[in-house]
């Protein structure tokens, strides 16, 4: 996600069929943000400005699946070298242009939870000012 990258340009051009005057804004617009605004500069830098952009996709999904009725969880606690195993020998997935952030389980539970949910109280977690 590296401003000006190939995979940006393509998917300006033939994705979403911009013309070039509008790419060319773009291109400038997220250059400033990520090198000065942002400061976002190396790989492990837009890697982790990434992965946090996916957590916004994320939160959609899962309220969208819950408006729907549909149980969701996120998991982060995953097997990083074996995910990118198999995303890359069954799905062909190059590890060097991609990388799994956080994976999400959808479905329908089986039954009720053995447990009651708690939650701590309001006044706990919200400040207002």
């Amino acid at each position: 996600m590296h401003h000006h990258s190939d995979y940006l340009q393509k998917h300006m051009r033939e994705v979403k069929k911009l013309p070039e005057e509008v790419i060319g804004f773009i291109n400038q617009a997220y250059e400033k943000f990520q090198t000065h605004d942002f400061g976002v500069e190396g790989k492990r830098q837009v890697a982790d400005w990434s992965a946090r952009q996916v957590y916004i996709a994320l939160g959609n999904m899962m309220t969208a699946a819950a408006l729907l009725g549909i149980d969701s969880c996120p998991i982060e606690g995953f097997e990083m070298a074996k995910t990118v195993e198999v995303l890359q020998e069954h799905f062909g997935i190059d590890p060097e242009r991609y990388q799994p952030a956080v994976m999400v389980a959808f479905g329908y539970r089986a039954g009720e939870p053995p447990f009651a949910k708690t939650r701590r109280p309001m006044d706990q977690v919200v400040s207002w000012f």
